[in-house]
């Protein structure tokens, strides 16, 4: 939020820029259109965002429909487990929590299967969904674990359970946390082990690594248990959103809130 790196203060990450461009097109589509979804991604990758993940550049830029891009992508490189999906999970993690467990999940797999082919990276992103749906419902999300994990495919639920368990640390990753596996068990930690927002998130970042999405992923969880009013005022003040690719489009606080009120569907 200091800036640095080529970043401006407060200035969003791709994460929060993927993020708005899902949000938008579930709003302006009125539901779930995954081509939609995939033609603003790929105008925000051609439109040379500051950063962009390797394997999600090279998924919108390769050329292939959309409902291709991914597989073929995952079938030639054999590696796709990247959280890239997880971080920009949060506002359809929103919008379909009302729509109940089943349908909020299959959303999260069929969004992330846009730019991941390998199944890993639905299900966490699946499993993101549900921990907002939870939480929104007064269900403490970390107690609702072991019930979410049921519902992951049974070739990745062991795995999830590792990296979501009580004692599970961080530390113990096999993977860097670009991986989806150590980005969301890292987000559960940092809310597991701190008492308020501004702890987590900084919990998180401390981390190291890809400190961005961890943030990020972390930031959904806690916005979603903590509340609106426990983000600091001095982190929202700055916060703006530009969106390469779209006519040069900045957003503000005021924006993203009307934003968020309207993925709720105005509840």
């Amino acid at each position: 939020m200091r800036g640095g790196g080529g970043w401006d203060p407060g200035e969003a990450t791709d994460d929060t820029q993927m993020a708005v461009l899902v949000a938008e097109s579930l709003l302006e589509q009125g539901g779930l259109d995954l081509p939609d979804i995939f033609a603003r991604f790929q105008r925000w990758a051609a439109s040379d965002p500051k950063d962009i993940g390797l394997q999600t550049e090279d998924v919108l830029t390769n050329g292939m429909p959309w409902d291709l891009a991914a597989a073929i992508h995952f079938q030639v490189n054999q590696r796709a487990a990247g959280n890239g999906s997880l971080m920009r999970a949060s506002t359809s993690a929103v919008h379909f929590a009302a729509a109940g467990q089943e349908a909020t999940m299959d959303a999260a797999r069929r969004i992330a299967a846009l730019t991941h082919g390998d199944r890993a990276a639905w299900e966490g992103t699946a499993i993101f969904h549900e921990l907002i749906r939870v939480t929104f419902e007064d269900t403490d999300p970390l107690t609702a674990l072991p019930d979410i994990l049921a519902l992951v495919h049974p070739d990745h639920r062991g795995r999830y359970a590792t990296v979501l368990a009580p004692d599970w640390h961080p530390d113990q990753a096999t993977e860097f946390n670009g991986a989806v596996w150590p980005c969301l068990g890292s987000a559960v930690w940092a809310l597991r082990t701190t008492n308020s927002y501004e702890d987590a998130i900084r919990a998180a970042i401390d981390l190291g690594g890809d400190t961005d999405t961890v943030a990020a992923v972390t930031g959904g969880l806690a916005g979603a248990y903590y509340g609106l009013d426990a983000i600091p005022v001095h982190w929202t003040q700055p916060l703006h959103v530009p969106l390469p690719g779209f006519d040069g489009r900045v957003l503000h606080l005021e924006d993203l809130l009307h934003l968020a009120h309207r993925l709720e569907g105005g509840r």
